[in-house]
């Protein structure tokens, strides 16, 4: 059986009656980009006829990709486009469509690696198109026309971080004794891990409260500490960064 016809068979008798009782809840009712439509693409990935391809993209990957791209563009207010919004949506979803092959489940969420794709296409074509129109314009009428929202969004970065500290936790507990070779680094790390896990429940990110509770959990001094979490904080950021391109977890 094809990737695509297990896809609608396993809709048939799991997927929809889990839909029916999530279609229940009012936020789930609001989304889009749902658990169906990232095993459409799983399905469409693994699929060689191109018909079959063709027909769950148009069934359950189509509009997700369009919708996704309407929010992304007017939630980031991109102003430097000079032709209809409908073009730059089709031109987004084709770009998407041409990376849909490199998504690999297990690194990422669908929803967050498509949402960096047309996010960062979207800011390639804008900063291109802003810099012809710098060059047939003076500076100061750019500035005054210029929608510093175009650059950030407080709301989706957070999202996407949070998406990023569950796989970098679960990779990270993975590889533990990968990254530290003896007991008291890997129990410093261990906790660290655990702070990450309990991330909703603390009440202060303070670095002062945080290495006071890593001390009382590990009863270790603050230079062991801090050694561990400096190697802890450069790999959380290389590869935060390298999520926030790709929207995938690259391993080290």
């Amino acid at each position: 059986m094809s990737g695509v016809d297990q896809f609608y068979e396993w809709y048939r008798t799991e997927g929809q009656l889990k839909e029916l009782e999530l279609s229940k809840n009012k936020k789930y009712k609001r989304q889009y980009f749902t658990f169906i439509t990232e095993q459409a693409i799983h399905a469409y990935n693994t699929e060689e006829n191109k018909y079959k391809r063709d027909k769950v993209f148009k069934d359950y990957i189509n509009y997700p990709f369009h919708k996704l791209v309407e929010n992304v563009y007017h939630t980031f207010k991109f102003t430097y486009f000079d032709v209809p919004y409908e073009d730059v949506q089709k031109e987004v979803v084709a770009f998407m469509t041409e990376k849909i092959s490199k998504f690999q489940p297990g690194k990422g969420k669908a929803f967050s690696y498509f949402t960096i794709i047309a996010r960062n296409y979207l800011i390639i074509q804008n900063n291109s198109n802003y810099k012809k129109l710098k060059a047939r314009t003076t500076t100061d009428a750019i500035d005054m026309e210029r929608d510093l929202g175009t650059e950030m969004n407080l709301s989706e970065h957070q999202e996407s971080l949070k998406d990023f500290i569950d796989l970098w936790v679960k990779w990270y507990d993975e590889n533990l004794n990968k990254h530290f070779s003896n007991e008291r680094d890997i129990q410093i790390a261990d906790t660290v891990l655990e702070l990450f896990r309990l991330r909703a429940t603390l009440e202060s990110f303070n670095k002062k409260a945080l290495y006071i509770l890593i001390r009382e959990r590990t009863g270790m001094k603050t230079q062991f500490i801090t050694k561990v979490v400096n190697i802890m904080k450069g790999q959380f950021e290389l590869m935060y960064k390298e999520y926030l391109r790709t929207g995938q977890l690259i391993e080290l």
